[in-house]
Parts: structure tokens; sequence; C-alpha cells
């Protein structure tokens, strides 16, 4: 059994939460989130935002909090073999209500299917909240091209961008 060692990232001002499954090897030795040099979570972000590409943690802290986007994930603990999302057995899910108690979150997103899954089975009942699912930045989810995830992830910002 493997805990989440990455705490939520939020703060009063956030407005939107982001949600992943489960933290890769890479983000848990990082110690934040979408830490795969492979995951393309904040080059999307930077696009959707038209703002520089964070590469340090601090820099995506700020970036973050400057965009009002809390993150965390939606397992607390589980049977993970190495990064692998279909390898997920024994979930424990975390409690969202450390964040949606103090910050005005307007929307939920999860970042790919795995995440919409936990979220469906063990989250959405207890939040009372639909979660949007967003495809994944993972590199796993190779069928979908930098320009293609920009594009659907546009939403989080409340734009919507043609010809990406």
């Amino acid at each position: 059994m493997i805990v989440h060692p990455i705490p939520p990232f939020y703060d009063n001002d956030s407005r939107i939460l982001i949600l992943g499954s489960f933290p890769s090897v890479k983000s848990r030795e990082m110690m934040f989130f979408y830490g795969h040099p492979r995951n393309r979570f904040w080059r999307v972000l930077a696009a959707v935002y038209e703002d520089e590409f964070a590469e340090t943690v601090d820099e995506r802290k700020a970036f973050l909090k400057k965009h009002h986007i809390a993150a965390w994930d939606v397992i607390s603990s589980c049977d993970i073999i190495g990064s692998s999302d279909a390898s997920i057995r024994n979930v424990i899910p975390n409690d969202l209500s450390v964040i949606l108690d103090h910050a005005d979150i307007s929307e939920i997103y999860v970042n790919g299917r795995t995440a919409e899954k936990m979220y469906k089975k063990y989250t959405e009942e207890k939040t009372g909240r639909r979660a949007v699912c967003l495809p994944s930045t993972s590199p796993a989810n190779a069928a979908w091209s930098l320009g293609r995830l920009t594009e659907a992830w546009h939403v989080i910002s409340g734009s919507k961008k043609e010809n990406i």
C-alpha cells in the first residue's frame, strides 16, 4: 500500500480543482503533481492560459496560484505497480472537503479516464458534485497530440480556442 505523499495544493482564491488519479513515481519523488518530464500537463496549462511554461516546483505552484487552480488526486492510498493506473487496487480516496470547505471551487475537472472512474466510484456521491473529464495529459495517452489536448483543456479557462 502506497500512501499519497503530496499535500493538496490550493488557497482561498482557488476556483478550479483539477484531480488526477494518483501521483506517478516521478511526481512522488519530486513531491509535486505531474512531475514526469513527458507528462504534458504543464505544457497544456501554459498554452491554455497563454503563460510561461512552469519548470520548477516553485514556478508550478506560482502558476496554479496565479490562475486560481487547486490540484490534488482522487486517491489517498492504494496498491500500485510503478506508475501504472491499470494496476491500481485497494483504493482509499482522498477527502476533498479539505479543499471544498476552504475554497470557492466552481468547477471540478479530472485528468483522464482513471481519475474519472475513481471520482465517480468513491467521491462524487460524497461531494454531491459532478466532475468534468478531460483527456489525460499522460505520455501513455499518445493518441492525443499537444494541440488536441490544449484545445480540449481550454474549457478550464472559460474560453474555447479554435485552430490550435
